[in-house]
Formats: C-alpha cells, structure tokens, sequence
C-alpha cells in the first residue's frame, strides 16, 4: 500500500474560452488565481490555476483553454463531477449566488450523509459544493463571505462501467472503502489532506465518454516531495503500471499513469509550491513560460486571449 499519498493535488480539465473560465473561477467561485502560465506541450494555450491562497494541493483547479474547441460527451472513464467543500449552511448563498450570476443549477442531494449542491460550468463540466466541517483556510480576497467561501476540493466523483479494477488500484493508494450506497462507492484515505474522498459511480450501461471541453483532463494526487513520489513510481511499475518518468513541471514534478477504466492519473509534489517564480501577493498575476517557452513571450504576450477586462 503506498502511505506516499495524501489526497488530491490537482484536477485538470480543458475549456473553449479562456476569458468566461477566468471570469466563472475567479469571479463567481471566488477562487485565486494562482498561476497564468501556458501548457507545456502546445504554448499558444494557456494554462491557468485557481485555488486558495497559496495554491495548496487538494486546493487546485487548473484548465487548458483551447479556443472554440468543441465540447466534450460525458460518459464513463472520466471525472464526471468534482466537488469542493464549503461550510454547513452554506447552500443556501451559493443558491442565490448562482442564481444572480445564471450559473445553471443540476439539483441538490445528500450522498453519505453530506448535504450537496450540484451545478455546471460555463463548458458545462458538472462540480458540487459539500457541506462539511473543513478547518482549511478560504481565500479571502474574492467577493464570496468567508463564512461561505470554498476551503478547497471534497471529493472526485469518477464514472465507470466496472469498478473493480478502480476500487483495487485505490485501495493500493492508501484509500479504504468508506460506505457503498446506490450504485456509488466512497473511498477515503484516513488522515488525508481534506482533500481526500474519491468516489466511483458504477454506470454499467453508459457509454465511454468523449473528451472535449467542460472534460476533465486528469486527477492528480499529491505527496510530500521527489522522494516519496519516487517510491510511488518503483511501486507502481513493479505491480505492472506503465509510468512516465519525471517530468518537471515548474511548481511539482509529475508522473502519469492510464488506470484500467481509462482515467489518466497523476502523481504529484508539493514541493516547490507556485510561488517558487512569483512571490506569494502576486501570484498569478503576470504571465509565467517555462524556460523552453519564454523565447515566444514577444509572440505569446500579442497572441493568447486577454483573460481581463
């Protein structure tokens, strides 16, 4: 069992417009951004980060905006619903916050005893607010009360046909199975991060879903630093998982593997934080390019969406 990891690090997904992802995270979740950088791997997109104030993991959600790009088709082998905590009787402001900003409600419910708010993003990615006792600090420099604010991710809510193979993998990542309930299974880590419940929706007959945009990406999970995360890796590989190497990603070092129901998984540090090139008042305000990146910055500084009005 690998005790390296302490819940979620980050939850990555793709979106069409820069500007309205901006705006929706920072403006109406009342998130931080935290960090406007762009993707590694095609530079003319960005790649922007909100969380709380710092950007601690179990905190982040991060998007790589690609213009126009079309939208993708829910179904199983993804994150289908990433939900963030909020203090008790907190449903009732973000209700009416929602309603005044025409952000489109998908209905409340109670899973596992927890009070919850499901609503869509601007690219219709679904995510849900929880009730829940949570002494992690909110950002408080947005315009959310915060005895209301976000403290950072509850849970990922992950849809598959089967899932046994996930349920096996989990529990090889230090969650044990919490409760089962109507189709869906609560795993936990003991003692994680706060950000540590992933939840598998068991959804036989649905279809494979589609990636697009309002898709997530991957789901990250965070450990203290190279050396458990190396572990991580050995572990991995020798239970017969076909792992990345290291790749540096400026603010964590990351591994990647593809888990059997087809979600890419990350493994990520904490270390060395996002204010490693901007100092902490100021995070996310200037435009930050990966070194192999910066010679394009004449370019990308004319040619990337302004995300500001």
């Amino acid at each position: 069992m690998l005790k390296q990891i302490n819940g979620l690090h980050h939850v990555t997904s793709m979106a069409s417009d820069a500007y309205e992802n901006n705006r929706f995270f920072t403006q109406v979740l009342g998130l931080r951004r935290i960090k406007k950088t762009v993707n590694f791997d095609a530079p003319d997109v960005y790649h922007l980060y909100y969380g709380d104030e710092e950007g601690t993991p179990g905190s982040v959600m991060t998007y790589f905006p690609f213009p126009g790009m079309e939208r993708g088709r829910p179904g199983t082998g993804e994150v289908g619903t990433t939900a963030y905590s909020v203090p008790k009787n907190s449903l009732g402001f973000w209700e009416k916050h929602f309603e005044e900003n025409n952000v489109k409600l998908l209905g409340r419910e109670e899973r596992f005893g927890e009070n919850r708010l499901e609503f869509a993003a601007p690219d219709t990615d679904r995510f849900a607010l929880v009730e829940t006792d949570d002494a992690r600090a909110p950002w408080t420099g947005a315009n959310i009360p915060s005895e209301h604010a976000i403290r950072g991710f509850h849970s990922a809510s992950i849809r598959l046909q089967d899932d046994g193979s996930m349920r096996e993998l989990l529990r090889f990542m230090n969650y044990q199975q919490v409760e089962e309930r109507n189709g869906i299974t609560r795993m936990a880590i003991e003692g994680g991060n706060g950000a540590h419940v992933v939840d598998l929706e068991r959804l036989p007959s649905a279809s494979p879903s589609v990636q697009g945009a309002g898709s997530v990406h991957h789901v990250a999970f965070s450990v203290d630093d190279r050396e458990a995360q190396k572990e991580v890796r050995k572990a991995l590989l020798d239970t017969g998982y076909q792992v990345t190497p290291v790749i540096d990603r400026d603010y964590f070092w990351a591994i990647y593997f593809r888990t059997p129901g087809g979600v890419l998984f990350e493994v990520a540090t904490n270390e060395p934080g996002f204010d490693r090139d901007e100092a902490k008042a100021h995070l996310g305000q200037s435009l930050k390019l990966p070194t192999q990146h910066e010679h394009l910055r004449p370019l990308l500084e004319k040619t990337l969406q302004p995300i500001e009005d």
